[in-house]
This record gives structure tokens, C-alpha cells and sequence, in this order.
């Protein structure tokens, strides 16, 4: 459980936008008081239409802003001072257009000029239709703000208001409050030197590849994606500007990476090469090793004359594509050696044979929960020998890698 001692006394702005995810807005006002957290609203036009200014006023007991151009507003709180009196702004619910505009750089109303005239920390939780947010336009506006810094927390799967199923549900309350308190809790350990691997870049792959058959079917695998999500995250965490890409998953994107989604495999190599130049890639995602070699584009039909028979054709290897030796090979390249037995030995002949620097082995059997469990145990293979790590959690394995992944670039004095 978060600790939430951090939050007393801290000042947040909050930025109310239009959605039907607004009243939780009102409920989060609440429990920061609660918390001796000081807060103030700015409420967009769109967003008065869910929540009464009334309302919000009650319950932060201060003046709700709302209009650019009121005299009296700018007179006695503006907006630059509104942008930069409190010690973290939050924007909840984060819509579609709103994060559009803050990545665009917009200040068309009050809400986006004090976004784009902060200096201070910024916390969304999106809010929206399931298409809306899984829309490459929305991708790229999230991905651009995380990269410049913006910190998210959300959005949930569940059921929308249109109907619709799926993520894009604004967090709960409990949940962005426990991300602010993670955020002060960091800003108040986090350390005066840069980040060890600051100024680096690094290319991650994670999830599984959908190789299709048809229309409606595919070849996967069981891969969830988690222990790839992780490792990005741990990168990032670290100072390195991460480019993620992903297979199809059910998990939200890792901050402060810039994401990628693909879903076949030959999709996955042209993302990385386009990646490319970076420093360390950690080629994690389960790539199907094959794909169908004529890919009907109408759907198979059951006709009583049995099952279609599959021609099979070899994916390309990502790996040993980025293992190459040549002036675009990342200094250090990991692979991923998803195996059912002996599996140090097979993760040790694999990284020869794939001409990567170490291996991260482990044990799939049927049994075991890696594959879309919260687990892990690994072997890291590297040319001195191999490493057995205890079973710890993905997030854990991540953290753990990338700290290995630091100390390779900055040795320790001997």
C-alpha cells in the first residue's frame, strides 16, 4: 500500500475536463482534504457540463477558475501564477482533445495555456472511449507527453458509459491519489546526480506477435507482455529514452516510453530498425517463429472436406537481426530464451548462436505461470557463465535487469 504521509501539506491543481468521468473528480477533491492536501480547480467549459462549479467550489473551498479571459481572475490569480503555485497539477479526467492540445502546445482556453505555462510536475489520468484511446492519434499525443515528462496513471479496462468494453476508464480516485503520493514520495528520495544511464538510448520488445491466417484468426502465443512492460519501465526509470515495441497486450503503456505497437513479427523488425541507432535493446517479446505463407484474405470456411492445410514459412530473426556485427549494432544486445527444459543450456548455445551479448533464460513449462503470470525466475547468460536469479516478481526482474544493464556501462571501480 502507498504511504500517504507524503501529501500533507503539498498544493495540487487540478484540471477538470469534459467527461462523463468527471464526478469522480468531486470524490478525489474529498479524499486529498482528507489528506491535508491543499487543492484548487481549473474547469473547463466541457467539464462544467458534467460537474457544477458550485460543486467543485464546495469542495475545495477556493475559487474555480475557468475563464482565459476574466478580468477579474487574471486580475487577482493569473494564469502564470495559477501555472505555478501549486507543487504538482493533475489532470483528471485527461480527455482526448485535452491531451491533444497539451501535446500540440495549444493554450486555446484557460486549462492548456496553464498546462503549457507550467513549470511544475504534471499527473494525467485519461478518460475516454475505448477507440478513442487506442487511436494512433491518441498513442502519439500520450507517448509525446511522456517522453517531455507528464506522468500517467490509467486508464482502467471495464465497461464505458457508451457501452463499450475495454481501457480507457478513468482511475479511480484511491488510485490517482496513490500516484501522487508516489510521485512526491520519488521527488523527495530522487537522487541530485543524473541517472545512470541518462543519455542513453534503449529499444525493448515485449508481448506476443499475431501472425494472421485469415481475417479472423491468427498464430500467438501465451505471452502477456509483462515481463517486457517492466524492463521498459525500469530503462526509463533510469534516465534512458526507451522506445517500446509491442505486440498486442492488455497492458497499459509504461511511462515515459515512447511505444510502438505492432502486431506480426516482420512489423516488430521494422520498428526496431527504424529504433535504431540505440545503445542497449533487449529483445524480450515472444516473436512467433513462423508465420503462414499464404495468408487468406477471406475466411477459411468449414466445408466437410477437413481442416485447410497451412504452408509455413519462417518469421525473421529479430535477435540476430540486431546482433549483427556493423556500426548500427547496439552496444549491448539481450535476448529473451523462453524454454520447457535444460534451460541454461539451451539459453547458453541460443546466445551463441544468435551472436547477442546475454541471454535472460526461463522456464515455460506448463505449470510454472510465467507466461502471463506475475513471476518470474531467470537465468541471466553472458559469456563469463550464468547467473540464477531467485523467483521475484516481473516488476522486480526489471528493475533488477536494468540496474545489471547500468552497472555494464559504468563498472565499478575496482
Amino acid at each position: 500500500m502507498v504511504d500517504h504521509a507524503s501529501l500533507s501539506g503539498k498544493r495540487v491543481l487540478l484540471v477538470i475536463a469534459g467527461g462523463i468521468a468527471a464526478y469522480k473528480s468531486l470524490d478525489l477533491i474529498r479524499r486529498l482534504r482528507e489528506r491535508g492536501v491543499g487543492v484548487r480547480a481549473v474547469l473547463t467549459e466541457a467539464g462544467a457540463r458534467f460537474v457544477t462549479p458550485l460543486s467543485v467550489q464546495a469542495l475545495t473551498e477556493d475559487t474555480v477558475y475557468r475563464d482565459l479571459w476574466s478580468l477579474t481572475d487574471e486580475s487577482e490569480m493569473g494564469h502564470i501564477r495559477l501555472s505555478r503555485e501549486a507543487d504538482l497539477i493533475v489532470v483528471a479526467p485527461a480527455t482526448a482533445n485535452l491531451l491533444a492540445r497539451m501535446a500540440a502546445g495549444m493554450a486555446d482556453d484557460l486549462a492548456a495555456t496553464v498546462l503549457l505555462a507550467t513549470d511544475k510536475p504534471v499527473l494525467v489520468a485519461p478518460a475516454m472511449n475505448v477507440r478513442m484511446w487506442e487511436h494512433p492519434a491518441t498513442q502519439d499525443n500520450m507517448a509525446r507527453l511522456e517522453r517531455r515528462g507528464v506522468r500517467r496513471v490509467g486508464p482502467n479496462e471495464g465497461v464505458m458509459a457508451c457501452n463499450e468494453f475495454g481501457p480507457g476508464r478513468m482511475a479511480e480516485p484511491m488510485e490517482i491519489i496513490d500516484a501522487i503520493a508516489t510521485h512526491f514520495a520519488d521527488a523527495a528520495h530522487k537522487p541530485q546526480a543524473h541517472t545512470p544511464l541518462s543519455g542513453k538510448r534503449a529499444l525493448v520488445t515485449s508481448g506476443p506477435t499475431h501472425e494472421p491466417i485469415d481475417p479472423v484468426r491468427y498464430i500467438a502465443n501465451r505471452s502477456s507482455g509483462k515481463q517486457g512492460h517492466a524492463i521498459a519501465e525500469a530503462l526509463a526509470r533510469l534516465g534512458a529514452a526507451v522506445t517500446l515495441v509491442s505486440g498486442p497486450t492488455r497492458l497499459p503503456d509504461p511511462p515515459g516510453c515512447a511505444v510502438v505497437a505492432i502486431e506480426t513479427a516482420r512489423e516488430m523488425l521494422a520498428a526496431c530498425e527504424a529504433a535504431l541507432p540505440v545503445d542497449i535493446a533487449v529483445c524480450a517479446a515472444a516473436v512467433a517463429d513462423w508465420r503462414v505463407a499464404g495468408t487468406s484474405d477471406r475466411k477459411l470456411k468449414k466445408d466437410g472436406g477437413g481442416p485447410p492445410s497451412l504452408s509455413l514459412t519462417e518469421n525473421p530473426d529479430i535477435l540476430a537481426t540486431l546482433s549483427q556485427a556493423g556500426p548500427r549494432r547496439p552496444a549491448l544486445v539481450i535476448g529473451f530464451a523462453a524454454e520447457t527444459g535444460d534451460v541454461v543450456a539451451y539459453a547458453t548455445a541460443k546466445r551463441a548462436r544468435k551472436g547477442c551479448d546475454w541471454i535472460v533464460a526461463n522456464d515455460v513449462s506448463l505449470g510454472t505461470t510465467t507466461f502471463g503470470g506475475a513471476d518470474n525466475t531467470v537465468h541471466v547468460i553472458r559469456a563469463d557463465g550464468a547467473e540464477a536469479w531467485p523467483t521475484m516478481g516481473k516488476d522486480a526482474v526489471g528493475a533488477r535487469l536494468a540496474e545489471a544493464i547500468a552497472a555494464h556501462f559504468h563498472p565499478p571501480a575496482p
